[in-house]
């Protein structure tokens, strides 16, 4: 007895399930927002910190010591609403600086808080 044309039989029905067979796709439906409904974002009060050059602060282009500026930064921690502190370092100012800054805003716990003018720097 030959199995041969059975076999063939039997190959081609199954690329024809596997054909016939839909893909399951894993779909979950999003409510995308409309072009019409824009959401109003929170206008925030902005504080920039600067470190020039030769490592001095400044405070809203004020110059401030490192015990100002702590006092400024937490100042701003406790109102109700947080300004955004903008953090902009001179290109030739210290890491040390920069880090100690940095260090000194996270440990006032300052919620908003963003790096500017990091574009300039792109290039080395």
């Amino acid at each position: 007895m030959n199995v041969t044309p059975f076999i063939d039989v039997l190959l081609v029905l199954l690329i024809m399930l596997i054909l016939a067979m839909q893909v399951p796709v894993n779909v979950t439906p999003v409510d995308l927002p409309s072009d019409r409904v824009t959401p109003k974002l929170p206008v925030l009060e902005q504080n920039t910190i600067a470190i020039s050059a030769d490592d001095r602060l400044s405070w809203n282009g004020a110059a401030v010591t490192t015990a100002e500026l702590r006092a400024q930064v937490a100042a701003a921690s406790v109102a109700a609403k947080q300004p955004l502190l903008r953090f902009e370092p001179d290109a030739l100012a210290s890491y040390d600086m920069a880090a100690r800054t940095i260090a000194l805003i996270k440990d006032e716990g300052a919620d908003g808080f963003a790096f500017i003018g990091n574009d300039r720097y792109r290039s080395f």
